[in-house]
């Protein structure tokens, strides 16, 4: 009863969810500007309140200030819900694309990654309140620096996590079948910097050592390490150096993406890329950086949330699948350290990132009430 309860309320509440969520969308939120991100930080605080929830503000000096906010529920340990505000758009993208929600389609920056799951939240806890149900107590992180990488709310994930039972990751899911993430391939982000010697490319050439030129030997080498049995891809995405076209370039410098399946193959390639070493005679190189996101691997642990969700989901009349992704989210550090992680249950649509970022108006009422009957009955 309480199940189909829920559904009802999801749709009944769905003009409710969508006038959140043009408020949220219209914050515009990206992950560099600290004042834009407290300002929904402030209106999501005041939101969380108004549902019953304790809120802790915790400070940052750089990034918006991360939200925990904590339900009360019986004996048992915590579920962890997580989301996250910031965006890869810049104050001002709404003049360009403003946000429009219609019978089909919601548009928006950021609506898709993933403000919508935030509305879906808010509303799920509304429900949850509705019919009086009391499960396990509820804990909820706003991160506001996921886009980046998460690098000051990494500690505060990985103890919220230590203290819950299971982890719930409103991230969106795969399209075009709205799967579940029951695994995700690790990030590594690094920055190679090669120095040589500046002279004149015409007059002195011979003197020069071209920081360009070393950096284009080691791109092609690092290019060399992608190996799609293995699920492993290195990109040299950025790269700059150089001052004049008449001079030897002194400096140049690559930024580095790497994916990997298992933690095994990290084990491998990072250190390949640590320990890169000159290829060109009087050039120097310096690498930094890390494996920023350990891969979420199909674990025993993965498996059976994902299976729990499945049996959940079937009592509303929903039909889970799972998928793979490249991606990388919060749900990796989680699920890194064996607590249940379930991914990928924010809104269907498509776009992240991207111009025509979109979610599925008609199944906005639907991931809501999958949402609140995780939350019931988990």
């Amino acid at each position: 009863m309480a199940d189909q309860a829920i559904a009802r309320l999801a749709e009944v509440r769905l003009p409710d969810t969508l006038a959140e969520l043009r408020t949220i969308v219209e914050f515009e939120s990206p992950s560099s500007d600290k004042a834009a991100v407290d300002r929904l930080v402030a209106h999501l605080a005041t939101q969380i309140e108004a549902r019953g929830g304790a809120v802790e503000r915790h400070a940052q000096d750089e990034y918006g200030d991360l939200l925990v906010a904590r339900w009360q529920g019986d004996d048992r340990e915590p579920l962890l819900v997580m989301t996250h505000i910031d965006t890869v758009w810049p104050v001002g993208t709404l003049d360009r694309i403003p946000c429009e929600i219609d019978d089909e389609r919601g548009r928006g920056p950021g609506i898709y990654d993933m403000k919508a799951s935030v509305a879906m939240m808010l509303t799920a806890l509304d429900i949850l309140r509705e019919i009086g149900a009391h499960g396990r107590p509820i804990t909820w992180l706003v991160n506001t620096e996921e886009e980046v990488g998460s690098p000051v709310s990494r500690p505060l994930i990985e103890r919220l996590a230590a203290e819950s039972a299971i982890v719930l990751c409103l991230e969106p899911p795969v399209p075009p079948d709205d799967a579940l993430k029951t695994q995700r391939k690790g990030v590594g982000m690094f920055t190679m910097t090669a120095r040589g010697k500046a002279a004149h490319a015409g007059a002195d050439h011979a003197s020069g050592v071209s920081a360009i030129e070393e950096l284009a030997r080691q791109i092609q080498w690092l290019h060399s390490l992608t190996d799609y049995d293995q699920g492993t891809t290195v990109n040299v995405g950025v790269i700059e150096g150089g001052t004049k076209r008449n001079v030897v370039a002194a400096e140049a410098a690559a930024l580095i993406d790497l994916r990997v399946e298992t933690l095994a193959e990290a084990d491998r390639v990072v250190p390949l890329i640590q320990s890169a070493e000159p290829l060109t005679d009087g050039a120097e190189i310096r690498v930094e950086g890390e494996l920023n996101r350990p891969p979420m691997e199909r674990s025993e642990h993965v498996i059976g949330a994902f299976e729990q969700a499945q049996r959940i989901a079937a009592s509303i009349g929903q039909e889970l699948v799972e998928a793979s992704t490249g991606g990388g989210s919060d749900g990796n550090f989680t699920a890194a350290l064996g607590v249940p992680t379930i991914d990928g249950l924010g809104c269907p649509g498509d776009g992240a990132h991207a111009e025509h970022e979109h979610i599925q108006v008609g199944k906005v009422a639907g991931r809501t009430a999958l949402i609140a009957a995780l939350l019931s009955d988990l």
